[in-house]
């Protein structure tokens, strides 16, 4: 998982590619004064035809370590507390990073509204966009708008309506498209209702570019993934290709490693023409009192990256457990494989 309240995240900065051209554009409708960056650059699924990107890690867990409180809204510190999260995120960035993605996977208004905060749902998002952006510190990079699961069932099974849903999702995305974010990033998704929703939403917002990534769990004979709501990599991907995302991806999940995330990326590569992006935990959790706890290394966890590669993958970030060392790492293994291309 990622982001404030939760356990996860990712982030950026890079070398070598084109310099972006930014500019601010008035957006009718809003107060005088109040202006929405656009970044005039190549679109994120454009650039990864010719260079793969590294991606940031968790942000949930960082959160806490910099002070938040289990139980507490990590999203509402983009406002009370934006110099936590933009040090978290220039850590990422300093480490090699391509692709931040920002502090919003609870920042929907109904996620929000646990908290009692669903009122700032705008100042959120756009707060957290400009976070990220900041963070990358002049670096060329990809600020990548989190959008997570709104935490509630759809209908029939549940009592969230589609409705609701739709207009939660949809606000949320234009907040952080109006934000400037580059993309928009739908994570740790399980159903493909909701997935196909959030798409529908990033489409409308404008969002230059998609990415539909899925948390899948190992199974109990350890022989496939599929999500808590039984779907499946392959239906997943035709399921993303179909509705217009510009990338199929995947993060955090039980036993989803850097080895499993290979796999699943052979299987997207065989089902659909999208390309990869790949998230994958710190290893595998041991308990410890009762909690989750990831003890995998940076130098471990990239042993298997060149499988990841091999199998297509185009954007390598990491999720649960993970830091900036992790990042670093997968900068150095990503650079040789660059460089050798």
């Amino acid at each position: 998982m990622r982001g404030g309240s939760e356990v996860g995240a990712c982030a950026g900065g890079g070398k070598n590619l084109s310099i972006p051209w930014r500019i601010c554009e008035f957006r009718r409708g809003q107060p005088a004064g109040n202006y929405a960056f656009v970044t005039m650059q190549k679109m994120l699924h454009e650039v990864v035809r010719d260079r793969r990107l590294v991606c940031d890690g968790a942000m949930g867990t960082q959160l806490m370590l910099a002070g938040l409180e289990s139980g507490q809204c990590g999203e509402l510190w983009n406002l009370t507390h934006p110099e936590r999260v933009l040090a978290i995120q220039r850590r990422y960035a300093e480490a090699g990073a391509d692709c931040l993605i920002t502090n919003t996977f609870g920042g929907s208004r109904i996620a929000l509204q646990r908290h009692s905060v669903a009122q700032e749902v705008r100042a959120i998002n756009q707060a957290a966009a400009r976070l990220a952006r900041e963070a990358l510190g002049g670096r060329v990079g990809y600020v990548l708008g989190d959008i997570g699961p709104v935490g509630a069932i759809l209908e029939p099974y549940g009592d969230l309506s589609q409705a609701e849903a739709r207009a939660a999702l949809e606000e949320q995305a234009l907040a952080l498209v109006e934000g400037g974010v580059d993309a928009i990033i739908i994570e740790t998704q399980t159903s493909l209702e909701e997935l196909g929703l959030a798409i529908d939403a990033a489409k409308a917002a404008g969002a230059r570019s998609i990415i539909a990534s899925l948390a899948y769990d190992l199974s109990a004979d350890k022989t496939f993934y599929v999500t808590m709501m039984g779907v499946l990599p392959e239906k997943a991907a035709e399921f993303a290709e179909e509705k217009g995302a510009h990338f199929v991806a995947l993060n955090c999940g039980t036993g989803m490693d850097m080895t499993g995330a290979a796999k699943v990326a052979r299987i997207y590569r065989e089902h659909c023409q999208l390309p990869a992006m790949v998230q994958p935990n710190a290893g595998l959790p041991v308990l410890e009192s009762g909690k989750a706890v990831y003890k995998q290394s940076p130098a471990d966890m990239v042993i298997a990256l060149p499988e990841v590669l091999a199998a297509g993958a185009r954007i390598v970030g990491s999720c649960c457990g993970s830091t900036a060392e992790h990042t670093r790492a997968i900068r150095q293994v990503m650079d040789q494989f660059n460089q050798s291309q």
